[in-house]
Order: structure tokens, then sequence, then C-alpha cells
């Protein structure tokens, strides 16, 4: 995987929800000022119901870009859903021989689990040019991105949550967002955890629907050779009019009370401002201490 350097081509395309060229412009000048060029999709600024376009349409921008050798990044501009409409009619044929980085979250789980797990190449989990509207955070996660795409690294230190379990893991970072995870269970995608350190985040589900997603994690074995978890973002958690009486780390915590990794709660990544970019499927130290928590990340 080649680093990101001054007068390389970022494109950006949109494989789910629909987007505006406003919602876009402070990233684009962001990614110029700082001597990128930026270039869009054909079709990324279309619509087709909830959609940039229609599944024709949005599967063309991702091929152009997968098969450019001028590209070197393809940045996704927004989630919402549609990936996963899209992933089986891609051919990553050239894409393997001229890899580049694919960067984004929440519905681009989809095409970390492809690159990741069937293709065995790293990709960034990071922000995308909906969440870059100016607040300090919103920057720092962009900042964050930049310079993993720069050096092909990224560390962090963050202060300890009450429930981690302390431990030191290595291992390959796998994971993204939890209920797209889920909706891949079974398929060539399916979330492989084997050794692996998990990272997980969601946002605007039901409490219920968290226990239900850490249900079908364990029942499917992927909880139980963990080297280590990470969760991130569990933000805009809703619950019902009758209280399911745990709160989201609570539930997760139960789910993995019978194994001995570390865990690590309130990690910044996911749909939160403070977004730090994560490097899939690269090489990961996690060490959970009661004073800290450090993760450093490096390519394969």
């Amino acid at each position: 995987m080649e680093l990101l350097h001054k007068k390389d081509i970022i494109r950006i395309v949109a494989p789910a929800r629909k987007i505006s060229q406003e919602e876009l412009a402070l990233s684009v000048d962001m990614l110029e000022r700082n001597g990128y060029r930026v270039e869009y999709g054909k079709n990324m600024l279309g619509q087709y119901h909830q959609f940039s376009g229609t599944d024709s349409e949005r599967i063309a921008d991702i091929q152009e870009a997968l098969d450019s050798d001028d590209v070197r990044v393809i940045w996704f501009a927004r989630g919402g859903y549609g990936s996963i409409r899209l992933i089986d009619h891609l051919d990553f044929s050239k894409f393997i021989k001229n890899p580049k980085w694919l960067c984004g979250y929440s519905d681009m789980t989809v095409f970390h689990a492809c690159v990741n797990i069937v293709l065995n190449r790293p990709s960034l989990h990071a922000t995308m040019p909906v969440n870059l509207q100016g607040e300090d955070m919103e920057i720092t996660s962009f900042q964050s991105m930049l310079k993993a795409l720069k050096t092909g690294k990224a560390s962090y230190s963050i202060a300890p949550h009450p429930l981690n379990r302390e431990g030191k893991a290595r291992g390959k970072l796998c994971g993204g967002n939890l209920s797209v995870l889920c909706s891949m269970s079974g398929s060539v995608t399916e979330l492989q955890t084997l050794d692996k350190i998990l990272f997980i985040e969601d946002t605007d589900e039901y409490l219920y629907h968290i226990d239900r997603m850490m249900m079908c994690l364990k029942r499917a074995g992927k909880l139980d050779r963990l080297a280590a978890l990470i969760v991130g973002g569990m933000s805009k958690i809703h619950d019902n009019s009758i209280a399911y009486g745990k709160s989201v780390e609570a539930i997760i915590k139960e789910h993995v009370s019978e194994y001995n990794y570390p865990v690590c709660f309130g990690f910044p990544a996911g749909h939160i401002p403070d977004n730090r970019a994560l490097i899939m499927g690269g090489n990961a130290r996690l060490d959970v201490s009661n004073g800290s928590v450090t993760l450093q990340m490096t390519l394969p």
C-alpha cells in the first residue's frame, strides 16, 4: 500500500445515501489546502430516492475509482445505507494489482470487510466528508486520517474506562459498525475474528438491538477467540418505554465476561465528533491498564 503524497489524487464517491455539494465544501477545501487533488465520482451528486444514484450508477463510480491507476485514495462521502447492495457487483482485480486506500466508516464497514477479509489488504476506518463541518473535534478526526494516510501508522493514548478489562494484546485489527457486521453473517464478507483485535461501534440503535447483535456474534463464535475487544462510540442509543435495564456498556461487558482478553470501552472512533482513524487489517498493539489505554497500528 503506497502512502499519500502531495499532489496525489483523492477520489470522493458516494455508495450509500445522497449528499450535496455544500456538505462536501469544507472537506474539499481542506484537502486542496493540504496539497492534494480532489476528484468526484461522475454520479456522486445524483439522487435516486434516498441513495446518491441508482445501484448501477453507484457501482460505476466505485468501479472506476478502483480501476484507476492515478487515484491513491477512495474517500467515501457519507454512510447511511446502500453499500451491501453493491459489493458483490464490483471487480477488485485491478485494485489487487494497484491497491489504494479506502477511507470511511459506518456503512463502509462492508468495504472494510471485503478488502480486509477477502483481499487481505488494509483500509482506513476514518471520518467522511459529510462529518467535516468545522468543529474542532471534526478537524482533529480529519487530521488523524491524513496522518495515517501519509505515514501508514496511527497511535493513540486515552483515559481508562471504569468497565475496562486490563491486559495486553497483539493482532490484526478488524470490525467496524456492529449492525453492518451482523448483516454480513453467512456471506463471503462475514466477520473473521480468530486471534484478532475486534473494534465495534454503532449509533441510533435500541439497547435490545445491541444485545441481540452481541448474541449474534457470540453464537457465531466471533467473541470467544479474540485477542482483544475495543468498543468505540455507542451514540444515540434508545430504550423502550419498558426499560431494558442495562447500559450499552453493561450489555457488551456481560457478553464477554466469560473470556479473559483485554476489553476497552469508550474508544474515540465511530459516530462521534472525535473519530480517530483506525488501520483496519493492520497490525495492532493494545495495552489496557488502570492508568491509560494505548493503541498502536501499522500497515501489515
